[in-house]
């Protein structure tokens, strides 16, 4: 029995073993809650530790690269949970969790689900930089979708007036926490984009804990943002809060008062920039006055403007000149076709027939007209015509004598 199977190596098995686990989407990123033991730091900055609880212990791994981004430093003991997948590491022939991601068990089931949703979004593209839309230089007007009776609105209202007056600001108030709180953050959003409220929409709020901020991690009001035809700034919380809204905008502010800095410029160095510009443009138009007043100058001083009939008179006697040479060609060509035309002429008479007749020849012609070349081209009887120099013989031919 034992000839007739198959027998195979540890490597092998180990890699089938690898092969059905890898194979298992389940596995491929799996979220696992446990308690952190045996928790070490290799100097190769990878951190190898044992993820247990009351009935298990599951070996765990977390490269450098991933360990590099913790915002907390984990220890034994402590309650968290992991992100990752589980593989084998096939010399060793034991399975264990590679980790990605380690988070505090107090936030542990909010995390998952921002998580889930932070991968969903992004691979539907609502994150994607092309999207974003450029914030207007100048905006008259300004939606602030907040709390209405909030720090945050407070301080964005002071800071706008205080960096940029002449701009209205449109509060459009809403709840911020609770389940009432996503559906009215889409609802103003939208009725900002149907109405066109403003140029720009802020929407945010102040800081607190991740269940505070969990409004702004909704997926309605994600897809409401990512829908806005006009620009949206997330401000939402403190500098290192972070949330799905924040992905989705088209600017991140880190505080609801850092939005109102990058919402509108500093009136001050505007006036400042226009007065630069305007000295700018003064100094230049003047050079310019300047240059074209001496051109003016030069120009007057020409003879021509001061005459204007000599540049008249120069240009008779240059169409004098012109017709003088014209001329001469002229008549130099002419004289040469008149002795080309004697010399034709001379030829054309040498060669004509009645200078022949004169010397005492004749032509004669049958009575088609047909000069005459052989006697054989008449026969007795037949008319002919004969031209002398001076006159015409009619004849009748009484005899034929070839030669």
């Amino acid at each position: 029995m034992a000839g007739e199977a198959k027998v195979f190596s540890v490597t092998e098995v180990n890699q089938i073993v690898k092969s059905m686990l890898d194979g298992a989407p389940v596995l491929n990123h799996i979220y696992v809650r446990g308690e952190l033991s045996n928790y070490k730091i290799y100097g190769s900055g990878h951190h190898y530790f044992t993820l247990k609880d009351p009935e298990g212990v599951l070996r765990c791994v977390m490269f450098r690269s991933n360990a590099s981004k913790l915002r907390f430093r984990p220890e034994n003991g402590m309650k968290v949970i992991l992100c990752g997948r589980v593989t084998v590491f096939p010399r060793d022939g034991q399975y264990q969790l590679y980790c990605s991601s380690i988070t505090p068990e107090g936030v542990g089931d909010l995390y998952v689900a921002f998580e889930q949703l932070k991968a969903k979004l992004y691979q539907e593209g609502l994150f994607d930089p092309a999207h974003k839309k450029p914030l207007p230089p100048y905006p008259e007007r300004i939606a602030v979708i907040t709390s209405g009776s909030g720090a945050a609105v407070h301080d964005m209202i002071r800071i706008l007036g205080k960096r940029y007056p002449i701009c209205q600001v449109v509060v459009l108030p809403v709840r911020v926490q609770g389940a009432e709180a996503p559906p009215e953050i889409v609802g103003a959003l939208r009725y900002a984009n149907r109405w066109r409220v403003a140029d720009l929409i802020i929407t945010g709020r102040g800081g607190g804990s991740m269940e505070d901020l969990w409004a702004f991690n909704d997926e309605r009001v994600a897809r409401a943002i990512y829908e806005s035809e006009l620009p949206v700034i997330s401000a939402v919380g403190h500098e290192p809060d972070v949330t799905i809204a924040d992905y989705v905008a088209d600017v991140r502010a880190s505080t609801p008062s850092n939005a109102a800095e990058l919402a509108v410029p500093e009136l001050l160095e505007l006036e400042a920039t226009l007065s630069s510009t305007q000295n700018f443009l003064v100094s230049r138009m003047t050079d310019r006055l300047a240059r074209q007043r001496q051109l003016l100058q030069k120009l007057a001083a020409n003879r021509v403007m001061q005459d204007p009939m000599v540049q008249v008179q120069e240009k008779r006697m240059a169409l004098d000149h012109v017709h003088q040479q014209l001329t001469r060609v002229a008549e130099a060509s002419l004289a040469g076709r008149r002795e080309q035309f004697a010399a034709l002429a001379a030829a054309l008479d040498a060669l004509s027939p009645l200078k022949v007749l004169g010397r005492g020849y004749a032509m004669a012609r049958d009575a088609q007209g047909v000069i005459l070349k052989d006697a054989e081209s008449v026969r007795p009887g037949d008319g002919v015509t004969v031209t002398l120099s001076r006159g015409v013989l009619d004849c009748t031919v009484d005899g034929v004598r070839p030669e």
